[in-house]
C-alpha cells in the first residue's frame, strides 16, 4: 500500500504503519485514525481504498507531510541563512544548532573527522 508515494508496510497495525510516513508520529496518526473512523489495531492490508483515502485526504488537509513539509524546512533553513542569523551560520556550518557543545560529542554533525584511536590527544611520557 502506498500513501504520498511511501509503501506502508502491510503487517504492522495501521496506527503503527502510519509513522513511517515524514512529519507522521503516534500523536498525528491516532487523530487521522479518529478522523476517518479506523480502529486503530486493524492491519494496513486490510484496509480498503476508500479508507486509504480517507486518511489520505484527512493528513493532506491538516498537516504538512512529505514533500510539502520537507520544503517547508527547507525554506524555514534557507531563511535564517539569508538573514544571516545565527542558527542560519551554525546550519551552514554544519555545526549543532541547538546549543549543544562542540568541544566533544558533536561527531555525527560534524561526521566522524575521528582519524585515528587516540583522536589527537599525547600521552605524557613517564620517566
Amino acid at each position: 500500500m502506498r500513501i504520498f508515494g511511501v509503501n506502508i508496510p502491510d503487517n504492522k497495525r495501521i496506527d503503527v504503519s502510519l509513522t513511517y510516513l515524514y512529519g507522521v508520529g503516534p500523536a498525528v496518526s491516532k487523530k487521522a485514525l479518529a478522523a476517518a473512523k479506523i480502529e486503530a489495531a486493524r492491519r494496513a492490508k486490510d484496509l480498503n481504498a476508500d479508507e486509504v483515502l480517507r486518511i489520505q485526504n484527512f493528513l493532506e488537509k491538516n498537516f504538512p507531510v512529505e514533500g510539502e513539509l520537507r520544503q517547508l524546512i527547507k525554506r524555514n533553513v534557507t531563511r535564517l541563512k539569508d538573514l544571516g542569523a545565527y542558527r542560519g551560520m551554525r546550519h551552514a556550518r554544519r555545526l549543532p544548532v541547538r546549543g549543544q557543545r562542540t568541544r566533544t560529542n558533536s561527531r555525527t554533525v560534524r561526521g566522524n573527522v575521528r582519524k585515528t584511536a587516540g583522536s589527537g590527544k599525547r600521552k605524557v611520557e613517564l620517566k
